[in-house]
């Protein structure tokens, strides 16, 4: 809710006196203690309907932004939901199973990353972006993640070190908007913020290959090569319609550092926003928990122990923490081992207890031998199993694709 002189102009009406062309500013449960952001327009009869099906009773609205119906340029979320539905969304809980969601989080994964790979064939033979195109998969991303981003978390953290580039930008998307979505932005920031992540590493595709997947260390022309890649791309974006400065930050800001340490303008503290901030985190905690040609990927406790690290030299403090939260100890789709030699994937976050989450188990190393799937709820262990340590595939020759295939689709 805007704050001051602006905020005395809203006003709180029944939902019995809300009228067709009135400006909803939010949704208010007076008796649950819960104002719902859907902020927009209400174009039709219908739609205050779709409100009271809800088991919506107060809404509050703008009165200086009344339009005729007919010339009405923004409908408000489709809310044809349960209460109970718009109260979880509220509150952050899924609004249905990971299981259910998982089939269109693969399939919406799948489509984004040929999406990616296409920007970046375009980008090469100077075609024009189409930002309406890359925009629907993004907000489909956003709705998946309000649905339930434990499925897309889990997807994001199966790899193909071949296709670092195109699984980076896409990983850094789902994280932006489950970040974004925990620090209870607005849906259109989320949306926005989101796209800008899907096209942060735009200008790498003009870096050359020899130099991205070099082996060791880069030598210091070889390094100002790499640093292009944040000009190049905002570039590209530059001429490029309906692209927000929501978006821009994230390419513009995303290896600043607030030391000043950081590229290309060696932003520091008072120069670098929130967005540039959340961006840098996003990025850099997925480039060191992803295999790349030349270098092994380090285990998400590691990448948060090194982000705490360098908390106000590189990153705010504040917002690591947040990211942290966001994700939880042990991220869901980490591969674990328990004390008990079992093996299987965080399925499901436990904010109550963050260290006892859901676990999938698939596989007993002590037997190096497959199991029957099963779920076990850590915070309600009959044999008082716990994480002993978060492990890589290779450790056990495991096939992760194939058995998260089996244990989420069984």
């Amino acid at each position: 809710m805007p704050s001051d002189s602006k905020e005395q102009n809203f006003k709180e009406i029944s939902i019995d006196a809300l009228k067709p062309g009135m400006y909803v500013k939010s949704i208010s449960y007076q008796d649950k203690g819960f104002i719902l952001k859907s902020e927009g327009y209400v174009l039709s009869i219908a739609k205050i309907m779709q409100l009271k099906d809800a088991g919506i009773k107060r809404v509050i609205i703008d009165p200086g932004r009344k339009k005729a119906v007919e010339e009405v340029d923004k409908v408000m979320p489709n809310i044809n939901s349960s209460p109970l539905s718009i109260l979880n969304k509220v509150r952050g809980k899924p609004e249905i199973p990971m299981e259910d969601e998982l089939k269109q989080a693969q399939a919406l994964y799948g489509s984004a990353k040929d999406l990616q790979s296409k920007i970046l064939s375009n980008a090469l033979t100077d075609r024009a972006l189409n930002a309406e195109e890359v925009r629907e998969t993004t907000d489909a991303m956003v709705d998946s993640i309000f649905r339930n981003q434990d499925a897309l978390a889990c997807l994001s953290r199966l790899r193909s070190k071949s296709d670092y580039l195109m699984e980076h930008s896409l990983n850094c998307s789902i994280l932006m908007a489950m970040f974004a979505k925990h620090l209870n932005f607005d849906r259109d920031v989320i949306e926005q913020l989101t796209l800008g992540a899907f096209l942060h590493d735009l200008g790498k595709v003009f870096i050359p290959s020899e130099i991205l997947d070099k082996p060791g260390s880069l030598t210091p022309k070889e390094q100002s090569i790499v640093k292009t890649h944040v000009a190049l791309g905002a570039k590209i974006l530059e001429d490029t319609p309906h692209i927000s400065h929501i978006t821009m930050t994230c390419i513009k800001e995303h290896h600043e550092r607030l030391d000043g340490s950081g590229y290309p303008k060696g932003l520091d503290d008072e120069d670098i926003g929130k967005y540039g901030r959340m961006m840098a985190i996003v990025d850099s905690y997925d480039a060191m928990t992803s295999d790349k040609c030349y270098k092994a990927a380090i285990h998400p406790t590691a990448a948060f122990k090194t982000l705490i690290q360098e908390t106000n030299s590189a990153y705010d403090e504040a917002l690591v923490e947040k990211f942290i939260q966001c994700l939880g100890v042990y991220p869901v789709g980490t591969l674990v081992q328990l004390n008990s030699g079992k093996i299987g994937l965080i399925s499901e976050l436990n904010r109550e207890k963050p260290t006892s989450p859901m676990v999938k188990v698939f596989y007993n190393a002590r037997l190096a031998q497959t199991i029957p799937i099963e779920d076990i709820d850590l915070s309600q262990s009959n044999y008082k199993e716990q994480i002993d340590k978060c492990i890589r595939p290779e450790e056990f020759n495991l096939n992760l694709l194939s058995f998260f295939k089996t244990a989420f689709n069984h």
